[in-house]
Parts: structure tokens; C-alpha cells; sequence
């Protein structure tokens, strides 16, 4: 076997992530340690769409039983098509919508960083969505902010501080995360910061809890004729490695920041649920993913509804003007009749000729 350094350091980074994705995770590392090659085709193959955030037209907030006309071609055409990407830095740029939802979306194996895995996998880095999350708060046009979340969680980095940015963005902005549909382990962590939970009818939130493993390849690399041994310094420089029985030290070692990991995962919840921490302990599935229906019952959740629902009680409208992000309402029709080089003066031609596109389409709808 390659790389067994690589295979134990995963193995020993604790992770808030489902138990069987971390297996997935695990499987295409092995996969690599024993000679496995990832060609740039496979890559292309695999690789996961890229989604990055977006902006939809609200007309306000409605009554869960009122009528919006305008939803209907929404939910047909989906909201991308009729929105604009939210930029990294509202200031410079960009387009946005009087009266927005910015969408953020939170798929895949949450990390830190991105690297090669993410991408394939379609995973979703804390940094890149605090960024969003800041550009969102940011903006006097984005009204609400809705997460949607298909994740299974991902490692315990960066977790927290992209936590605390949600509770204390929803301060400032109503901010709604929506299980659609599967909201686990690190994933509903930062949900549970919002203003607002929702899970989809078909949906499951929860796997609270942290875990790591330790793998002991020592026998492995003896029948294979390979001895390692270390020249370090330093008590516990090389405590845990793979090439030798974990040590009852060491075993303590990592329970205690597993447990430091889960106590902080506990109290977020508290926090963003206004629960106590016995509570999440004893009544948010310890561990399991919880349904809908049961995960509503306990309070981890406030609604079950899907998506487009959720967008729609936002007030969501199909039929939306495309404005930059500077102006109001009011010059809005400044803006329409301005020519497009004095509109966006620093915008690529591939940016203005996609803008001029979803104009077209938006000029068919009305």
C-alpha cells in the first residue's frame, strides 16, 4: 500500500460526517494507495456539476395558503434559469435583483478548502460559502437569504466559524435553511444556525455526533517484508501513527478531541435551536438521522415543506428584471433604458452577452 501516512491521517481527523460517505471517501483513497490512477477524462466524467448561488424576484413574504400567480412558471423553468449568479464581492459587481432571495447552496462533503475529491464529489468548501454568505448580507437588495442543503456533512474544520457567521448573519437578515433533502452531521450544524429549518417530506436531518479511526497497518507491512521505525522528537510526535497497535495514550488522546469536537457541535445546536444541550443530546436522534415528521416533533426542525414551497412563502416571482446591484426599484427603468456598455463597464462580453440571453427569455415570459 502507497501513501499509509495519508490513509491514517484521514482516519484519525475527526469528522461530523454520515459513517458510509466517510467509507466512500475512504474506498477512493485506497484506491489511490494501491496504484489506482484518476486520469483527467474520469475526472470530467465524474465531476459534479458546479452550482454556485443565486438570486430569484421577491414580491415579499406570503401566507402559506395564499395564491402566487407568478410561482408556477418558476417551478417549471427553475429558479436558475431566471436568476443571476450572486458575486464574491458585491461591490464589484454585478447584478443583482430588487427585493432578492439569494439561494446558497451547501452540497456534498463540507471542507475547509476545496481540493480534488470535493470537486468530484461536488462538495462545498466553508470558505467559498462564507464568502457568499457575506456577499448576501451585504447586499440591500437580497431580502432573505435561503441554504439549500444536500450534504452528508464532511470534516470538523471550518465548521464553526462558518456557524457563527450564519447565527449572527440571521440578526441582520432572515436567513432559512432548507433540507432538500438530506441535512447531516456538519450539514446540520450550520442549518441549525439559521433563522428558520425546513426539511423536504422526504427528507432526513441530524447525525449529530463526531468520530475517527485509527488504522493499524504494522502486520500488514510485516508480511510484506517492511519495518518502519521512527527517529522523532518530542513525547508524542509520532503518537497514532499506522505502523504500530494504537497505545492506550494516544487512544485517549483522540477521544478527548472527539469529545472537545462533539461538545461544541452540541452547544451550536442548543444555540441555534434556543434548546438546551440536554436536550439536542437526548432528543436529537443521538447520532441517527432523524425523518421529517419525527425530526419536526422534537423541534429540529420548525417546517416540512419543499424547496419551491419555501421559495414560494418567500414570495419568489418568475418574472424579474434583471437590475445592478446598486440601484433600487425606483431606477429601474434608468436602467432598462441605459445603454449596456454604460451599465456594467467593467463586465466581460461572455457576462453581457449571457445577460442579454436571460433578458430575451424573461421578455418571452411576460
Amino acid at each position: 500500500m502507497k501513501y499509509p501516512h495519508i490513509v491514517a491521517a484521514v482516519h484519525r481527523t475527526p469528522w461530523m460526517i454520515r459513517e458510509e460517505k466517510l467509507r466512500e471517501i475512504l474506498a477512493f483513497i485506497d484506491f489511490k494507495a494501491n496504484g489506482g490512477n484518476v486520469s483527467a477524462d474520469d475526472v470530467t466524467l465524474l465531476q459534479v456539476p458546479k452550482r454556485e448561488p443565486y438570486l430569484i424576484e421577491s414580491m415579499g413574504p406570503v401566507e402559506d395558503d395564499a395564491e402566487n400567480p407568478l410561482i408556477e412558471p418558476l417551478l417549471e423553468s427553475r429558479a436558475e434559469e431566471l436568476s443571476v449568479p450572486l458575486a464574491a464581492d458585491p461591490s464589484t459587481a454585478s447584478r443583482s435583483r430588487a427585493g432578492a432571495i439569494a439561494v446558497l447552496p451547501l452540497y456534498g462533503t463540507i471542507s475547509q478548502r476545496m481540493d480534488l475529491f470535493s470537486a468530484i464529489s461536488g462538495g462545498t468548501s466553508t470558505e467559498q460559502f462564507t464568502g457568499w454568505l457575506r456577499a448576501a448580507l451585504n447586499d440591500p437588495q437580497v431580502t432573505s437569504i435561503v441554504m439549500d442543503i444536500d450534504s452528508p456533512g464532511g470534516t470538523v474544520t471550518g465548521v464553526q466559524e462558518l456557524a457563527d457567521e450564519i447565527y449572527q448573519g440571521r440578526q441582520q437578515k432572515s436567513i432559512i435553511a432548507v433540507a432538500n433533502s438530506m441535512s447531516a452531521s456538519a450539514a446540520y450544524y450550520l442549518g441549525s444556525q439559521a433563522s428558520e429549518f425546513v426539511v423536504s417530506p422526504s427528507g432526513e436531518v441530524g447525525s449529530i455526533g463526531v468520530f475517527a479511526a485509527h488504522e493499524d497497518v504494522s502486520q500488514a507491512l510485516e508480511s510484506a517484508g517492511i519495518k518502519t521505525t521512527f527517529i522523532s522528537a518530542g513525547k508524542y510526535k509520532t503518537e497514532g501513527n499506522p505502523y504500530e497497535p494504537l497505545s492506550t495514550e494516544a487512544r485517549d488522546s483522540m477521544q478527548a478531541k472527539v469529545d472537545a469536537y462533539y461538545q461544541q457541535f452540541v452547544n451550536a445546536v442548543a444555540r441555534g435551536r434556543n434548546v438546551t444541550a440536554a436536550k439536542v443530546e437526548e432528543s436529537f436522534g443521538q447520532g441517527r438521522m432523524v425523518m421529517s415528521k419525527p425530526a419536526k416533533a422534537a423541534g429540529m426542525v420548525d417546517r416540512i415543506a419543499t424547496l419551491d414551497q419555501t421559495l414560494k412563502r418567500l414570495g419568489a416571482r418568475s418574472k424579474t428584471k434583471v437590475l445592478p446591484s446598486s440601484m433600487s426599484r425606483e431606477s429601474a427603468e434608468t436602467a432598462e433604458s441605459a445603454p449596456q456598455a454604460e451599465e456594467t463597464p467593467t463586465a466581460p462580453p461572455a457576462y453581457l452577452a449571457d445577460l442579454e440571453r436571460r433578458r430575451k427569455q424573461l421578455d418571452l415570459h411576460q
